[in-house]
């Protein structure tokens, strides 16, 4: 049995699943003996298997969403049943292991605010999925100036009235990880990342990301991440480039033609617009983090 480390308070650990019975049966049981002074919430997003019966059967409390409404959603639901000082996110299709919880809390009670369990390189699902994680961890670290091991990972141990200030920006898809990640950091919270081991989906469990689908919505986040975090990050370098583009063509013209032409004053014009747009932006952003911190 685990004990909760001094400074972090009451536990309360949410596990979002969707048909994942099997994982729960498997993972419950384990949770239990580790912490079994923890507050554990099962957010059930529309499942049709035995999730409730499973929950049932072990006295762990179920939140139930009649549909489907996504991971994030899931996520929410559960941040705001938690009653616990520090907060665990887990998946329960078996891929994180109820005894690596301790690693993160024992990483928080050196006094962070939110601990990451980064994946190792052999723990990526796939060789795709590994790349376009590696280039949302290149960014984000380009972002906030601070290493990023693993920018979209679902086990992490947060404080819960930290989070709460951010749950109204978090999304209802998938990309609840990189929203939480971007917000800690933005607000000046202490972040780390602990290495984890990450295990095979329990067979006949299937991820619930679709690689176009989802790729696309992940490119949107990409953007997301730059105007949520920091606008003038994304805005600066493209007005900068377009006002160079306009300047060596203006030069290009002048010398050549000894005019200014109607193409160097357009793209003059719209890197005045985007920087206008990044200043506006930014502004914005301030707004929704203060208002987050009230």
């Amino acid at each position: 049995m685990q004990n909760i480390e001094d400074g972090l308070g009451k536990l309360s650990i949410i596990l979002p699943a969707k048909n994942e019975a099997e994982g729960l049966s498997l993972i419950l049981p384990r949770l239990k003996i580790l912490y079994p002074d923890a507050e554990i919430i099962v957010v059930d997003d529309g499942s049709n298997d035995r999730t409730e019966e499973v929950c049932e059967s072990l006295q762990v409390s179920r939140i139930f969403h009649h549909y489907s409404k996504g991971n994030g959603a899931a996520i929410k639901a559960g941040l705001r049943r938690a009653t616990g000082d520090t907060v665990v996110c887990m998946d329960a299709d078996g891929q994180h292991r109820p005894e690596d919880i301790h690693i993160l809390l024992d990483k928080m009670a050196q006094g962070y605010d939110m601990v990451v369990g980064a994946r190792r390189r052999s723990g990526q699902a796939s060789g795709h999925r590994g790349l376009a994680n590696a280039f949302y961890n290149r960014l984000a670290s380009w972002m906030v100036g601070q290493q990023v091991d693993d920018l979209t990972s679902g086990f992490r141990a947060m404080r819960r009235l930290l989070v709460e200030e951010f749950i109204s920006l978090l999304p209802n898809g998938f990309s609840y990880p990189t929203t939480t990640t971007m917000c800690f950091f933005r607000a000046g919270y202490s972040v780390a990342y602990v290495p984890v081991d990450v295990q095979q989906r329990l067979a006949g469990t299937q991820s619930h990301i679709r690689l176009i689908r989802d790729g696309i919505r992940f490119l949107m986040i990409i953007f997301k991440i730059g105007t949520l975090y920091s606008p003038l990050k994304i805005f600066l370098p493209i007005s900068g480039s377009l006002f160079l583009l306009g300047l060596g063509y203006y030069l290009y013209t002048f010398i050549e033609y000894s005019r200014f032409t109607n193409m160097s004053a357009l793209l003059f014009t719209t890197s005045i617009m985007v920087f206008l747009m990044g200043l506006v932006s930014e502004q914005i952003t301030n707004l929704l983090y203060s208002r987050a911190g009230e």
